[in-house]
């Protein structure tokens, strides 16, 4: 006789200052039929919101009454930190408009504390998680390249506007670097589209593991990559271009047929606030140095300078 699977246990957060409610949830977890649970407490706002900012966590319920502070202001919080975990709010009264402010702010769902049954529950949480899931890919496909799973030009000018912002707000430096890959069409003409799809993914994934998560990488558009460098200063971010550049020559791509190519690229480099003061000077000012290394010979880095343009040894 074979015995019972238990379905995979996700982890969930209850922020509350209630004890007893956290024990009673811990009760009810044990009576689902469906989901299984493990469950983490937090009992003040100040403990909460590091913890659901963790990524830990797949699903959260939050209580509104937190002492000074209250659950709206703490989903708020969440989600200008980019808190993508979904939140079930947990109010006390079924006549009160705190729900509506709560699905407002982004909540999943609501449950009013006195009427929750394990069924219910159980049912809030899957919902939860099932929207969460659906929110989730609806984002990527809004700002994620179909072919290589990088971030779309939409995207990166969004990413791009802020950091400028952020830059001139706390005085920071950060860099971008535009690539372009050498004699791409070339490949098109003489090995066909599928050839030039695979070393475009190919491409993605080598630049990609190269960078810190703080950085962002895009598909600006064709054969050209966009990578915001963020925080880092002209001579660090030529350091990190320049490994990207030799990372890209130094091992042949192989085709599905076993042919084996040799791939460049050229990559120009700006960095705010040296050469440019706003995003779209901080662009062009890469896209110049981008210019410049192909015109120059390809498979190099420029980095552009406000008085001229020099290659990088």
């Amino acid at each position: 006789m074979k015995e019972a699977v238990l379905p995979p246990q996700r982890r969930l957060l209850l922020i509350d200052d209630d004890r007893l409610q956290a024990r009673l949830v811990q009760q009810q977890l044990k009576a689902f039929r469906r989901e299984h649970f493990h469950l983490d407490w937090a009992g003040t706002y100040e403990e909460g919101l590091p913890l659901l900012l963790s990524g830990q966590h797949e699903v959260c319920l939050l209580d509104y009454q937190l002492g000074e502070k209250d659950g709206l202001e703490l989903i708020r919080e969440a989600k200008a930190a980019g808190c993508a975990v979904p939140i079930v709010f947990l109010t006390a009264e079924s006549s009160s408009d705190i729900d509506i402010e709560a699905m407002n702010a982004g909540a999943m769902d609501y449950l009013v504390k006195g009427e929750i049954s394990p069924s219910t529950l159980e049912r809030s949480l899957r919902y939860a998680l099932k929207l969460g899931d659906t929110l989730a890919e609806l984002n990527r496909l809004a700002t994620r390249d179909e072919l290589t799973g990088l971030l779309n030009r939409r995207e990166l000018n969004r990413i791009l506007s802020e950091e400028s912002d952020r830059s001139a707000r706390f005085g920071r430096p950060f860099s971008l670097v535009m690539i372009d890959l050498d004699h791409f069409k070339s490949v098109n003409d003489q090995y066909g589209h599928a050839a030039g799809d695979l070393v475009l993914q190919e491409t993605a994934k080598r630049i990609s593991r190269h960078l810190r998560r703080t950085d962002r990488v895009a598909r600006f558009g064709g054969e050209e990559i966009a990578v915001l460098l963020i925080e880092l200063d002209e001579a660090q971010a030529a350091e990190v271009a320049e490994r990207l550049v030799q990372e890209v020559r130094q091992a042949p791509y192989v085709l599905k047929n076993g042919t084996e190519l040799a791939v460049t690229i050229s990559a120009g480099l700006a960095t705010l606030p040296i050469v440019a003061q706003t995003d779209l000077e901080l662009l062009e000012a890469a896209d110049t140095a981008l210019y410049q290394a192909k015109q120059s010979g390809r498979n190099q880095l420029v980095i552009a300078r406000e008085d001229a343009v020099r290659r990088a040894d």
